[in-house]
């Protein structure tokens, strides 16, 4: 059983910067592209970035693109997202997660696509 436990979720100000972590256990042979994603209140799940299984490839959505980055330590099985800049928009709860991944260079940014889940993490930025 795969299991996404997350770390890294607080209160910060807006201009501040961030880093979420995500660790992935209960399988080390498998390859997993890795996400995120957040929901804020209100509104639906959203796409966030994504990293491919080498580490080769990623993907942001617009709203980030150029202030957070995702990174991955194979060896290690984690994933980060480090968050810049943030802005009162960004408060949500982030979610990783981790999507089998036969190519090892893809990236996947629907929710679909993936198949294991993170418990969420909350992130408020004040203005």
């Amino acid at each position: 059983q795969v299991q996404l436990v997350q770390s890294g979720g607080r209160s910060v100000q807006a201009g501040d910067s961030l880093t979420l972590s995500c660790a992935v256990s209960g399988s080390s042979y498998d390859r997993y592209a890795m996400g995120w994603f957040r929901q804020a209140p209100g509104k639906e799940r959203e796409f966030v970035a994504a990293i491919s299984w080498s580490g080769s490839n990623t993907d942001y959505a617009d709203s980030v693109k150029g202030r957070f980055t995702i990174s991955r330590d194979i060896a290690r099985n984690t994933v980060d997202l480090e968050m810049n800049s943030l802005k009162p928009e960004d408060t949500a709860v982030y979610y990783c997660a981790a999507a089998h991944s036969i190519v090892v260079i893809s990236t996947y940014t629907r929710e679909s696509e993936y198949d294991y889940w993170g418990q969420g993490a909350q992130v408020t930025v004040s203005s």
